[in-house]
């Protein structure tokens, strides 16, 4: 769904159900509300001019046609359509799954943008970026060349990430409160009765964030960051993996519940080492050679 697609659905529910909307009927005060430019927004009223739900005052004012039916229709939320976080997101899945593979890899725009019911211009700019970050090559032609992932790589990039969360923890401690860290423990819980068992990865932005440092946040904001994660998402998707990081992520939290800081800063470096093996086994896998 395009960004006037999802406009023009949301308004006009709003409209025939009775529900107030959460703006003023004006094209700048849509395009704030919606966060887009002025294009989809006129798109949308123009789609609601034609079919009656607004209508053109004799001042160039819109206003709402009233509905004329006794009993409104039901309101029914619209999703809105990804962003271009959310996209970035989508592709470096695309990109990650790709590098899996034992050679290089062309992705295409044409086949990503039918297969994800998208416009190639969305899918161009966030494979741009994608490139700007040296996750990918674009080749004339060809297509965005994606090489394969490396085991080196995954050890050097956690050897990294472990020695700035663990510096991240560092800087966290004063700004660190149980209140905060008591839900995270909850979310982490072991299997229970019929319950499989629960992860919760807040921990690890909010150690990053109460550190302070923009440099180590940065890191993890970046793009090489959500392709890591992501490629481990996909390794270990099992209960058993889920019940080992949460029972990891339970023995840091108990540990800064308690300040007991040098135990929390081995348990946190144990939990991140311990995705090495999990990653390797991936690429080493049959099932990786068999992506595409």
């Amino acid at each position: 769904m395009e960004w006037t697609d999802y406009i023009a659905e949301d308004l006009r529910g709003r409209i025939r159900s009775g529900v107030q909307l959460l703006s003023a009927l004006s094209l700048p005060a849509l395009a704030k509300h919606y966060g887009v430019s002025l294009t989809p927004v006129r798109g949308a009223v123009a789609r609601l001019l034609a079919d009656g739900c607004i209508e053109k005052l004799p001042n160039g004012r819109l206003a709402v046609v009233p509905a004329k039916k006794k009993s409104p229709q039901h309101f029914q939320i619209v999703s809105p359509p990804p962003t271009s976080q959310d996209w970035d997101r989508i592709l470096i899945r695309e990109v990650m799954l790709a590098s899996l593979q034992r050679k290089p890899v062309h992705l295409r725009e044409e086949a990503l943008a039918e297969k994800h019911q998208v416009g190639r211009s969305i899918i161009r700019q966030s494979l741009s970026r994608l490139a700007g970050a040296g996750l990918i090559e674009h080749v004339p032609r060809r297509g965005w060349l994606v090489h394969p992932i490396q085991e080196e790589d995954v050890v050097a990039y956690l050897d990294v990430r472990e020695t700035l969360e663990l510096k991240a923890l560092d800087l966290a401690r004063p700004h660190i409160d149980n209140a905060d860290l008591a839900p995270m423990l909850e979310g982490n819980a072991p299997a229970g009765k019929g319950q499989p068992p629960r992860l919760d990865n807040r921990l690890h932005e909010y150690l990053i964030a109460k550190s302070g440092n923009r440099y180590i946040r940065n890191f993890f904001g970046q793009y090489a960051a959500t392709y890591y994660t992501s490629a481990f998402d996909y390794a270990a998707p099992e209960a058993h993996f889920v019940a080992e990081m949460a029972a990891q992520h339970r023995d840091i939290l108990e540990a800064l519940i308690g300040q007991h800081w040098a135990r929390a800063r081995e348990a946190l470096a144990l939990h991140i080492r311990a995705q090495r093996p999990v990653l390797a086994q991936l690429l080493h896998s049959e099932s990786a050679r068999n992506l595409g």
